[in-house]
């Protein structure tokens, strides 16, 4: 494992930033980019739509200016793929117990200070080899159907850097009949959106905060393209998800809990609110493990804002693990970590009241 980097430091959203990742396979042009004078070329992949001259990257590190061209530097160029316990991303109420083949390449279009797989999103900020391998889209689809995944998950870095692999693997997987989902902290552009939309069937939402300060200060964007982000899929018709992280005196405060959980319940009172414990990490450190009361007064205010769906993430053996019927309150998905062990539904709806549960529930469904 390297050692820690220093502090984060922010970085500009009108990139300059010399490129020094030369990626391991052939480069790729870029979809999403229109030309700007002078050489330079603007990325209209996330809502940072980096400015990249000539030579430059933006601040993800992996979407390169060439000769006045924006190529991709990780198509195809993947840093892990394992089959995870879809309830692993965390999507409770999208083919609840199946198994996601799940598949990231290097780079983020944030530099959170609490990140967790920091040494693969963040290796070209840091300079550290993560080492990657060749999987081309067909190769991903042969893999999740080899492993019996039900979808393929685009996950663990931010797939909104590599839209233009996940994409072409996402309509491939359409094809056999494989579900496609999106891990992502919600920073895409209406453009991506309008890309990753007809292709994905459920995304899990990072929202780290209500905050825009949190936002500029920790992750290094803001807060609202996450807010327009998480609207625009739910229309879309996409199954939404939010996971939020509770950073002890960071984000948890109670009217800015309040606020987060009011906004989702706007949305729809049927998108289940994930909210998960911080443990100390990369550049966060010095803060201390979130105290599980903490978590269960958000649960809580969760449930007073009106969301339906409310769970305790990092919380082995807590009750808010498993799904509640919203009717009758009888338990209808029994969960213990990431393991599902007994369904209480037909045809998505809870077979002890028959109220419809939110989401793609049942097998028959998919």
């Amino acid at each position: 494992m390297p050692s820690l980097p220093n502090p984060a430091t922010m970085v500009p959203v009108a990139s300059t930033t010399p490129s020094s990742f030369s990626g391991t396979g052939p480069v790729t042009f870029a979809t999403l980019a229109t030309p700007e004078v002078d050489g330079a070329v603007r990325c209209v992949a996330c809502a940072h739509r980096c400015l990249i001259r000539p030579g430059r990257s933006g601040i993800c590190r992996v979407r390169e200016n060439r000769h006045g061209r924006l190529v991709t530097l990780v198509y195809g160029q993947v840093v892990a793929a394992n089959a995870d316990p879809i309830e692993k991303k965390p999507l409770f109420h999208a083919y609840p117990g199946s198994v996601a083949f799940s598949i990231a390449t290097r780079g983020c279009n944030f530099h959170c200070a609490n990140c967790q797989n920091w040494a693969i999103s963040q290796a070209a900020r840091d300079g550290i080899a993560a080492p990657a391998f060749d999987l081309p889209p067909r190769d991903v689809v042969a893999a999740a159907l080899a492993s019996g995944s039900r979808s393929i998950a685009y996950t663990y870095t931010e797939p909104t850097v590599f839209i233009e692999y996940a994409v072409d693997t996402a309509r491939l997987a359409r094809e056999v009949g494989l579900a496609n989902l999106l891990v992502t902290n919600g920073y895409e552009t209406p453009e991506a959106l309008d890309l990753f939309g007809p292709v994905i069937d459920a995304a899990n939402v990072d929202l780290k905060a209500f905050s825009d300060d949190f936002y500029r200060a920790v992750v290094g964007a803001r807060l609202k393209p996450v807010l327009d982000s998480i609207r625009r899929m739910w229309e879309m018709g996409v199954w939404v998800e939010v996971t939020t992280l509770l950073v002890p005196g960071r984000n948890d405060g109670e009217e800015e809990l309040h606020q987060l959980a009011a906004f989702l319940a706007s949305l729809s009172p049927d998108i289940p609110w994930h909210v998960s414990r911080f443990h100390p990490t990369y550049r966060m450190l010095d803060l201390p493990p979130t105290p599980l009361a903490s978590v269960e007064r958000a649960l809580r205010i969760g449930r007073q804002e009106g969301l339906r769906y409310v769970y305790g993430g990092n919380v082995p053996g807590h009750s808010s693990e498993s799904t509640v019927c919203p009717a009758c309150g009888k338990e209808v998905i029994s969960r213990q970590g990431f393991s599902v062990r007994e369904v209480q539904t037909e045809g998505g709806r809870c077979r002890y009241c028959g109220e419809k549960i939110a989401g793609i529930i049942d097998p028959r469904e998919v």
